[in-house]
C-alpha cells in the first residue's frame, strides 16, 4: 500500500463469541477438540498452528481458532490445535499436525508463510490455508501450490474510517499508531489510519497530526514483537507524553498495554481495537474504545473450513471484504454519546461511498 489517497471496499461488521481454549505447545501434544471415536463421518480433521502468542491473545490467534472450532461444531467433528512458543516451533508444529492425519491445516500468520510452503510441499496430501500470506520462490515472486489457499484481508478500508473518526474525536490535535512488527499485513492497518487522518483534515481544513506513522516514508513505531506488553505500555505512555489522545494499536493482544497506560495517565484517551472488537473481547477495558477495526477472521475461517469440507478445496485466494463480511468497523459503544451525529454521518457517507465503490484505495 503507498501514501496515496485511496479508494476500497468494506462494510461494518460484527464478531461472535471467542473461544479462548489453550492449545498444547510443539513439545506438547496438539488440542483436540473432542474424544469421540472416528467415523466415516468424521473422518474430516480440520486443524490449526497459531503463532507466537498463542489461542488465548484476544486477537488474531484466538479469533482464528474461534473459527475452526465453530467449523468444526457446525460439522461434528473433531479439531486439533498447537500453539508456537517462538518462530522456531512453526516448522515442528506444522509436521506434527500433518503426521496425526489432519485433513486441512490453518497456518495463523505472515510469518509462518515458508515453513507451510516448505510443509506444503512435503504433504502433498494434506491442505493448508494460509492467513495474511501469499507464496513466494526464491526471487520473491509471487507463485501458488495446489494444496495452499492465502486467506487475506483489506483492512485499509476500515482504518480509513478509524482514522477518519479519530481525527474528529482528537481534542488535542495529536493521534497515535503503532504496530507490533512491521510487515504487511500491519503496515496495511496502519496506512488506511493515516489516510484517514489526512481525508479528515482536507475536509474540514484541520491540522491533525499522525504519532507514529508516516505514510510517504514507510517508518514508525513498532514494539518488534506480539508478546511484550510491557513495551507496549512504555511506548504508548511515551506517545501520550507527547499530546496523543487517540491511539490504535496494531499489535495483537499488546492493546493491553496501552489500555493500562491510559488507566493510569488519569486521561480521557480513546482506544482503538483492530482484528476483533475490544469492547466485547477486553471488558476490563470497554470504555476506552472508540470502536475497532475488525478483521472478521473466525467468520473467514468457519466459512472456508466448512466449504472444503462439503464440497472439496481450492487454492483460489480467499480475499475478506465488503462483500463478504471479512472486514469491518465496530460501533461506537460508550463512546456513541460523545461522537457527534455531525462526525457519525460523516464516517457512515464514507462506508456507503466504499460500499458502492466510488471510493476505492489502491
Amino acid at each position: 500500500m503507498n501514501g496515496t489517497l485511496l479508494r476500497t471496499a468494506l462494510t461494518v461488521a460484527a464478531t461472535g463469541t471467542l473461544l479462548a481454549a489453550l492449545a498444547g505447545c510443539s513439545d506438547a501434544p496438539a488440542e483436540s477438540s473432542s474424544d469421540k471415536p472416528e467415523t466415516a463421518a468424521s473422518t474430516f480433521l480440520p486443524c490449526i498452528a497459531a503463532t507466537v502468542g498463542g489461542f488465548a491473545d484476544r486477537s488474531f490467534n484466538q479469533l482464528n481458532r474461534a473459527g475452526m472450532q465453530s467449523a468444526a461444531d457446525a460439522l461434528d467433528v473433531e479439531m486439533k490445535g498447537v500453539e508456537s512458543r517462538t518462530q522456531d516451533d512453526y516448522a515442528g508444529n506444522l509436521a506434527s499436525l500433518a503426521g496425526q492425519g489432519c485433513s486441512v491445516i490453518e497456518a495463523v500468520g505472515f510469518d509462518m508463510a515458508a515453513d507451510t510452503q516448505a510443509a506444503a510441499k512435503e504433504n502433498t496430501d494434506v491442505d493448508y490455508l494460509m492467513v495474511d500470506a501469499t507464496l513466494s520462490d526464491a526471487d520473491g515472486q509471487e507463485v501458488t501450490l495446489p494444496n495452499v489457499k492465502p486467506m487475506l484481508f483489506e483492512t485499509g478500508a476500515p482504518s480509513y474510517l478509524a482514522g477518519y473518526l479519530a481525527a474528529g474525536t482528537t481534542t488535542s490535535g495529536k493521534v497515535g499508531v503503532y504496530g507490533g512488527i512491521q510487515i504487511p499485513p500491519v503496515t496495511a492497518f496502519m496506512d488506511g489510519f493515516a489516510q484517514g487522518v489526512a481525508a479528515y483534515n482536507e475536509a474540514h481544513d484541520a491540522e491533525v497530526e499522525v504519532v507514529g506513522w508516516d505514510v510517504e516514508k514507510q517508518d514508525g513505531l513498532f514494539v518488534g514483537n506480539f508478546e511484550d506488553a510491557n513495551a507496549a505500555r512504555s511506548l504508548s505512555e511515551n506517545m501520550f507524553s507527547q499530546g496523543v489522545d487517540v491511539i490504535m494499536p496494531v499489535a495483537g493482544g499488546l492493546f493491553s498495554g496501552t489500555a493500562e497506560a491510559i488507566k493510569d495517565s488519569g486521561e480521557d484517551i480513546a482506544l482503538i481495537g483492530v482484528n476483533d472488537d475490544g469492547y466485547e473481547v477486553a471488558p476490563e477495558y470497554a470504555g476506552m474504545f472508540l470502536t475497532s477495526v475488525l478483521k472478521n477472521m473466525a467468520v473467514a475461517t468457519e466459512d472456508v473450513v466448512t466449504e472444503i469440507a462439503d464440497n472439496g478445496f481450492d487454492n483460489t485466494t480467499y480475499l475478506g471484504t465488503i462483500t463478504n463480511n471479512g472486514v469491518g468497523i465496530a460501533p461506537y459503544h460508550d463512546w456513541d454519546a460523545k461522537v457527534s451525529d455531525e462526525l457519525k454521518a460523516e464516517v457512515a457517507d464514507l462506508q456507503q461511498q466504499f460500499v458502492d465503490g466510488d471510493l476505492t484505495l489502491s
